[in-house]
This record gives structure tokens, C-alpha cells and sequence, in this order.
């Protein structure tokens, strides 16, 4: 059985020989490369989207558990199958310990936040991971280029006034939005610096680990399934396990081995974009002028620092 990124090419099975499949290989990046970052822009844009509804009728926690610990066995035993190594003790320790951080801290507090702030607003939120991010590795020794200290200015100040103009309307999701770019920042500081399995076990292993802790946390917090949800919210989280944790986070590390590197981390600033119109479009969603400003704020700053890594490392 094939990978659900290396499936992605079949795709184009049905085009006209003489034009999808002419245009595709026109391009300046192979058609899996292509089509990986059509996935990762459009699916995980319209996650933030499809998480509101889901959380309308479900226990965001524990949902949320269910939903990674699912999207991560399966992945797991589709690894196992293909021959993949099991991970050691070791690596299981980092895994749950990063997939905490990235899954509970991170998805976990934006499911309960999602409750309360449109899906755009938590899109532009959560698209200042790399500013958080790039303030930590500074801490830790490695110097921002002057530019990216131009990024990280303009993205914190999208942060205050994001904070300022939204504050007083829902303080509490405000702030677990914060914390939930920290967590993922947090994470994915440690995958970089520790020792993690190979290729797509790291990510099955950090969804078992992060769904885990997950249904832990709702379950001691008094989330229950008291009532058999509506077809759209468990419509809602059958699209995430599939698209928004198994293919998507299959395509994002697709991108991140074959695509270079300004390319496979450009997600960070075009979801934000492509999740205000799908919320405003499909959803309903106002942003107020503030907001908009803001998220345009962190766009600009997670551009330029993305943008100026890419040139660090071609000089």
C-alpha cells in the first residue's frame, strides 16, 4: 500500500494528457510537490473552519484525543506494516513529551478557544508560531539575521494589537490561543534539538502521545459524550483525522524532505490568509478591522523570517 502523499500524483489520472498532466509537469516542482502544497494549503486552512463545528457539539479535549490517537494508531500500524522501525523507549519519551506540548497545549487549547473566537482570528493566531519560535532558538544562542529581527518585530506587534482589539470581548480564548503558539513553538524546538524515530513514525508517535494525554486531561476535567452528535460534527471529525492529521501531516512532511525550505514552510503564512476567507466565505465570520491588521501584522513578520532563513541558508 502506498503512502497518502505518494498517492497524490494519481490524482491527475483523470486530467486530459495534453493539459492537467502537461501543465503539472510545466511547473517548476515535481507534481507530488505541487499537489502537497495545494493539500497543505487548503486542508489545513480549512481546519480551523471545520474545528468550530466539531466543538460545537463535542468535548473539545477529549474529542480532540480520540481524534489523534486515532489519525496516530493508524498511522502507526500502516508504518509497522511497511516494514518501519518501532521506536525506543528513548524516543517514545520525546515523542509524548513534544506531541504534549504540540497536541495538548497546542490543538488542544485552540479546541476549546475555537468555541469562542472565529476560525480566521485563530488561523492568524496560531500563525505566529515561527516568530515564537525563532525568539526561542535567539535565547538558546542563534542570532536572528537583521531582517528576521524586522519579522519578528512586526509579527509581535500584530500579537498586541490582536490582543488589544479582542481582548475584552474573550480574554480567556485570547489567551489559551497564546499558549497554544508557545506550545507548538515549544515543540517543535525539541524535535530539532532531540533525537526523534525516522520520518513519518516521529509524527505517529507524537499523535499517540499527544492524543493520549489529550483524552487524559478531558476525562479528568469532566468532558464526557453525554449525547450522540449531529452527521456534521461527527462529519467534522472523520475530516479531521483523515485529511487535517493523516494526509495533511503526511503531505507538510513530504514538503518539508523533497521542497525547499522557504516553500515547504510557506503554509505559515498563507493559511492564516486562505482561513479568514474560508471563515468569512463559508462560515459566516466577521473580523473587525483591528483583527485584520493584526493577522496582516504576523503574516508580514512570519513572511519575512521564513523568507530571510532561506536565504541564510543558500549564502
Amino acid at each position: 500500500m502506498a503512502s497518502p502523499v505518494s498517492t497524490l500524483p494519481s490524482l491527475t489520472g483523470n486530467l486530459p494528457p495534453k493539459s492537467g498532466r502537461a501543465l503539472l509537469h510545466a511547473l517548476p516542482f515535481p507534481p507530488s510537490i505541487v499537489l502537497s502544497l495545494l493539500a497543505v494549503y487548503v486542508i489545513w486552512s480549512s481546519t480551523f473552519l471545520v474545528l468550530r463545528f466539531m466543538v460545537a457539539e463535542l468535548p473539545p479535549l477529549a474529542t480532540s484525543g480520540v481524534r489523534f490517537m486515532l489519525a496516530g494508531g493508524l498511522l502507526y500500524a500502516f508504518l509497522r506494516l511497511r516494514g518501519a522501525a518501532a521506536p525506543t523507549g528513548k524516543q517514545w519519551v520525546v515523542s509524548v513529551l513534544s506531541g504534549t506540548l504540540m497536541f495538548f497545549v497546542g490543538n488542544g487549547f485552540v479546541a476549546i478557544a475555537a468555541r469562542e473566537v472565529p476560525s480566521g482570528m485563530t488561523a492568524m493566531s496560531i500563525g505566529s508560531v515561527p516568530l515564537f519560535l525563532i525568539t526561542m532558538e535567539a535565547v538558546l544562542g542563534q542570532r536572528p539575521l537583521a531582517l528576521q529581527w524586522v519579522g519578528i518585530a512586526l509579527g509581535f506587534a500584530g500579537v498586541v494589537v490582536m490582543g488589544w482589539s479582542e481582548a475584552a470581548a474573550s480574554p480567556v480564548a485570547l489567551s489559551l490561543l497564546l499558549l497554544a503558539s508557545i506550545g507548538w513553538a515549544s515543540a517543535s524546538l525539541i524535535v530539532r534539538r532531540a533525537a526523534m524515530p525516522a520520518g513519518l513514525m516521529a509524527g505517529a508517535t507524537q499523535l499517540i502521545g499527544g492524543g493520549t494525554t489529550l483524552l487524559i486531561g478531558g476525562l479528568a476535567l469532566g468532558e464526557r459524550f453525554t449525547a450522540w452528535p449531529s452527521t456534521s460534527a461527527l462529519a467534522a471529525f472523520a475530516y479531521l483525522v483523515v485529511f487535517g492529521s493523516i494526509l495533511g501531516f503526511s503531505a507538510a512532511t513530504h514538503l518539508l524532505r523533497n521542497a525547499p525550505a522557504t516553500i515547504a514552510t510557506s503554509y505559515a503564512y498563507v493559511n492564516p490568509v486562505l482561513a479568514v476567507m474560508l471563515g468569512a466565505t463559508l462560515g459566516g465570520e466577521r473580523i473587525s478591522a483591528s483583527a485584520l491588521l493584526a493577522g496582516l501584522l504576523v503574516v508580514a513578520g512570519v513572511a519575512l523570517l521564513i523568507t530571510s532563513e532561506a536565504r541564510r541558508h543558500r549564502a
